[in-house]
């Protein structure tokens, strides 16, 4: 694993020297975000020999590198996950190949269902923490000394200096932000209503198939991490309305325009 990943580091600096300081992923709702951005190099995920591509709809699946004001940023537009198939070593190369470019800050993002009762569709929640459920954890196997620890400490994964920036930067551009924990399931389908009153039980608060396994990773090679997730839906069992990718992504849609504004007012704030 760790040739495949200094392999796709060699491929990368053969195309761009840009060193990022903080790596994004833009999750369902920021699919477009990179139009946003100072544009200084692009990079198709299907031109980096043995990187994992993104299949899912709404996912573009390339590298955006740029700045957000004068901060230099490296976004993942699209990620991949678990359940396309892929072993958890590759779900998380990305994360780790963009922390061995210099970012020293990683900023999550996703879409989610709300578990607790009292979110609503198009809100936004800062995480506080999360837990993994069923998901493999990415540190399994030979550690690799050159990435991390064998045993990393989990008690502050989502940085609070960040969150505390988060939160500023949430009141002073008038956008309401819920908090709390993240659950991360495999997916691909939706979780039953037995599952959500197990997770609701466990303290989560909202839940989806991505982000803790690249919290992990990051956290194993130690960057700074912080999150927001977009909720997009009420999770099983909360409405009488059927669940589909459909509904998640008309939410995110229709959350983008706070949701980069808090992004892009954070990231700015990262700079100073």
């Amino acid at each position: 694993m760790y040739d495949k990943l200094m392999n796709c580091l060699d491929q990368v600096r053969r195309r761009t020297d840009f060193v990022p300081k903080v790596a994004m992923v833009l999750g369902s709702g920021l699919g477009d975000y990179a139009e946003t951005l100072q544009v200084e190099y692009e990079l198709p995920y299907g031109e980096i020999q043995g990187f994992p591509v993104s299949t899912v709809p709404g996912h573009a699946g390339k590298f955006i590198f740029g700045y957000v004001d004068r901060v230099p940023v490296a976004c993942m537009k699209g990620r991949v996950h678990y359940y396309e198939g892929y072993p958890i070593s590759d779900v998380v190369l990305p994360i780790r190949l963009m922390r061995l470019m210099g970012a020293e800050i990683l900023f999550l993002t996703n879409a989610a269902g709300g578990v607790n009762t009292s979110f609503h569709a198009g809100d936004l929640m800062m995480l506080k923490d999360h837990i993994s459920v069923f998901a493999p954890n990415p540190l399994i196997g030979p550690n690799i000394d050159a990435l991390g620890t064998r045993f990393p400490d989990m008690s502050n994964v989502y940085d609070r200096e960040l969150q505390a920036l988060i939160s500023r930067t949430a009141r002073e551009n008038d956008i309401f932000l819920q908090e709390g924990v993240y659950a991360q399931l495999t997916g691909p389908s939706f979780e039953s209503p037995a599952e959500i009153r197990m997770l609701r039980m466990l303290g989560c608060d909202a839940v989806g198939m991505s982000t803790v396994a690249e919290a992990i990773a990051a956290n194993h090679m130690g960057m700074k991490i912080c999150g927001i997730s977009c909720i997009c839906n009420l999770a099983a069992g909360m409405t009488a309305a059927p669940l589909s990718h459909k509904e998640v992504q008309e939410a995110a849609d229709m959350a983008a325009p706070k949701f980069k504004r808090l992004v892009t007012e954070t990231v700015k704030s990262m700079g100073n």
